[in-house]
C-alpha cells in the first residue's frame, strides 16, 4: 500500500477492506474501497439483484439537542423540520445566504420531543465546514454534538431487508424514510430505510467498536457482497441523484438543481412557515418563476457508444456552447453512456439533442427525464 495511502484516515473498517482485497483510494481524507475483487461492474449489478454492503463511515453523523433543535435547523434549511414526526427522515439542504447549496444531508427525528434528538448525516467532505457552520448560527439555542468516530454501513438492494431482518428482527417493519432504534449482541444501532442507489435498503449507524463483527456478520448472509464507492457512484447517477462537488455546491440553488420536491409547502410562499432560511428570496422568486433560471440539471444519453465524463463541454449541434456534463459514465444497467449536467431552460426539454465534446469530438446525447433506472423503495 503506498505511503499517501497509508497518510489518511481510516474508517472502523479499514482492516476488513484489507482482509476482502478491496483497492483503496483517497476520498474525502479517508483510504476508501474504490471497489474489490468482484469489480465494478458485478459489483453494481449484484446490489440490482441482491444486496451490497457499504462502508459509508467517512461521512459525517451530528446530533441536535435540546427543545429548540428543530426550529433552530428550520432557520438552516428550506424543509420541515418542525412538522417531522418521530422517526421519520427526511433529505435537506444547507443553503448560503445567497441560496447557494452548503452541503445536501440526511436528517431523522430520533423522538427528539421525548428527550432524542436530531440526527443528521452529512457529507464527509464537507463535514467539518457543516459542524462549525451549525456550531456558529445555532450553536446558541441547541446542543450541537459530532459522532464523527461512529461507523456508518448502508445495505442496498431488493434483497437487504432478507438479509438484514436475521440480524435485527423487526427492521422489515420499517418503510422508506423511516428509522428505529435496535440492539445488536450489545451494542445500539439505528437504522433507516434508505440509501443512495435508487434501491430498496438501510442505513445503519453503529459504534465503531462494533463495524466489523456486524459488517461480518452481514457478509456471512447468502445475499450480501461488499461493495465499494466505484458502483456506488454508478447506482446513485442511474438513480439520478446528485454528487456534492460535481452536481451542486455553494453556486447551485435547489431550483436550479432540480430538488424543488425536497422543499415542502409549509416553507413555500404562502406556507405557514414561508422563508425564514439562508437565500429564501432568491430561492422561493426561483421556486414561484418570478425569477428566471438561468441554468438547469438535465439528464442525458448518448446517441453513441462512447463514454461521456464530466467536464464534458455541452454544445448545440451548431457548435453552440450551452453547459457542461457534471456526471457520467457508461451505465452497467443500460449498457449506454449516461450524464447529467446543465444547460439554459430552453435547451432542458426532453427530446432535445446536444453535444457533448470528448477529446474535441461530438457526442451526440439526447435530453432524457431523470432518473435513468426507476427507483424501488420500499413504501408500504
Amino acid at each position: 500500500m503506498s505511503a499517501a495511502i497509508d497518510a489518511l484516515q481510516h474508517t472502523p473498517l479499514h482492516a476488513l477492506h484489507l482482509e476482502l482485497g478491496a483497492r483503496l483510494v483517497p476520498f474525502a481524507g479517508y483510504a476508501m474501497p474504490v471497489q474489490y475483487p468482484d469489480g465494478l461492474l458485478r459489483e453494481h449489478q449484484h446490489t440490482r439483484q441482491a444486496a451490497g454492503l457499504f462502508d459509508v463511515s467517512h461521512m459525517g453523523q451530528i446530533t441536535l439537542h435540546g427543545p429548540e433543535a428543530a426550529a433552530a435547523l428550520e432557520t438552516l434549511l428550506p424543509m420541515d423540520v418542525l412538522g417531522l414526526a418521530p422517526h421519520r427522515q427526511r433529505y435537506g439542504l444547507l443553503l448560503t445566504d445567497d441560496g447557494g447549496i452548503l452541503d445536501d444531508l440526511m436528517f431523522v427525528n430520533r423522538d427528539l420531543a421525548q428527550g432524542g434528538d436530531l440526527t443528521l448525516v452529512v457529507n464527509g467532505a464537507c463535514k467539518h465546514a457543516d459542524l462549525a457552520h451549525l456550531q456558529a448560527r445555532i450553536g446558541q439555542r441547541c446542543e450541537v454534538r459530532a459522532h464523527f468516530e461512529r461507523a456508518l454501513l448502508a445495505l442496498q438492494g431488493p434483497l437487504a431487508v432478507t438479509a438484514l431482518a436475521r440480524l435485527l428482527p423487526g427492521v422489515q417493519d420499517l418503510v422508506f424514510m423511516t428509522g428505529g432504534a435496535f440492539t445488536w449482541q450489545g451494542a445500539s444501532l439505528y437504522a433507516t430505510r434508505s440509501g443512495y442507489t435508487g434501491e430498496d435498503g438501510f442505513e445503519i449507524s453503529l459504534p465503531a467498536d462494533a463495524a466489523i463483527d456486524f459488517a461480518r456478520a452481514l457478509l456471512a448472509q447468502p445475499e450480501v457482497r461488499p461493495v465499494g464507492l466505484g458502483a456506488r457512484n454508478s447506482l446513485r447517477l442511474e438513480a439520478g441523484l446528485c454528487l456534492y462537488g460535481q452536481d451542486i455546491d455553494t453556486h447551485t440553488t435547489p431550483i436550479e438543481a432540480g430538488l424543488a420536491w425536497a422543499i415542502q409547502k409549509v416553507r413555500r410562499r404562502g406556507g405557514a412557515r414561508e422563508g425564514g432560511f439562508p437565500g429564501a428570496e432568491r430561492v422561493l422568486a426561483q421556486l414561484d418563476g418570478s425569477l428566471p433560471l438561468s441554468r438547469v440539471r438535465v439528464g442525458l444519453r448518448a446517441q453513441q457508444r462512447v463514454p461521456v465524463r464530466e467536464p464534458a463541454p455541452l454544445h448545440t449541434p451548431a457548435g453552440l456552447p450551452v453547459g457542461q456534463v457534471t456526471s457520467g459514465l457508461l451505465s452497467p444497467t443500460l449498457d449506454v453512456p449516461i450524464a447529467m449536467g446543465y444547460v439554459p431552460p430552453e435547451h432542458a426539454s426532453a427530446g432535445t439533442v446536444l453535444h457533448a465534446i470528448v477529446r474535441g469530438k461530438p457526442v451526440p446525447m439526447e435530453v432524457v427525464p431523470l432518473p435513468f433506472v426507476a427507483p424501488r423503495y420500499h413504501r408500504g
